[in-house]
């Protein structure tokens, strides 16, 4: 799913964020829900993430309040996209 850049609101592609040495992980969420603290519904937000902010988000998607459109690592400021699982057919 290919979301318009201009849709994408919350931290931008060269946030300082991204840089910082405790950032592991950017997530493009969709909000789900009228009253979530992160953002309004239907909105698209990406944010930079260290291990126990992604925990949270994690948690937040289990409870139904958003879903997780993309992850990517983050590993000294570069964006390292989760690879699909490939199946072998034999």
């Amino acid at each position: 799913m290919r979301i318009p850049p201009d849709l994408i609101k919350g931290d931008g592609l060269l946030a300082v964020k991204r840089y910082m040495n405790k950032t592991a992980h950017m997530v493009i969420f969709k909000v789900l829900v009228t009253d979530a603290a992160l953002g309004k519904r239907g909105e698209y937000i990406r944010r930079f993430l260290a291990d126990d902010e992604f925990e949270a988000i994690q948690f937040a998607e289990g409870n139904g309040d958003i879903k997780i459109i993309q992850h990517a690592a983050v590993i000294e400021g570069h964006i390292l996209p989760d690879k699909k699982k490939r199946r072998h057919h034999n």
